[in-house]
């Protein structure tokens, strides 16, 4: 089910990123493409990820498809020159996006006032490791 939700999300990315670097291209300078592509392709990706439990594989899949794409606007197959260029532009990577929409997420979900929130024995939380890798853990929320 998850590999379905994370596919419809790279698909929707691929969409729209082709679609402005087919309007821009290489006229548009760097920083233009950049800021189209985080206001308009992320949010394609990102769209009700904070609530599913992605595990590593599935981040390091969503950063994939962001580094192809700098690999794309900057002409190169080198990995230091990208992670580099993602530096300079300071530029997010859905791996960590997702980690922070997730604590936002599970922080309203637990001081909702909903009912069915307070009901739920269930809560999915984020650990985060010493290596930094996102792991879920699965723990029961106390009323």
């Amino acid at each position: 089910m998850l590999l379905l939700i994370t596919n419809h999300a790279k698909r929707s990315f691929y969409r729209s990123a082709n679609a402005i670097f087919g309007k821009v291209g290489r006229v548009a300078n760097e920083d233009v493409v950049l800021q189209l592509l985080s206001s308009k392709c992320l949010p394609s990706l990102m769209y009700g990820l904070k609530a599913c439990p992605l595990v590593k594989s599935d981040l390091l899949s969503l950063d994939f498809v962001v580094n192809r794409f700098f690999m794309k606007l900057f002409k190169t197959n080198n990995r230091d020159v990208v992670k580099t260029c993602q530096q300079y532009f300071n530029f997010e990577m859905p791996s960590t996006l997702w980690k922070k929409r997730c604590a936002s997420f599970n922080f309203k979900f637990s001081s909702s006032e909903n009912i069915f929130c307070k009901i739920t024995p269930y809560s999915f939380k984020i650990c985060v490791s010493s290596n930094d890798v996102s792991t879920i853990v699965l723990s029961h929320v106390t009323t």
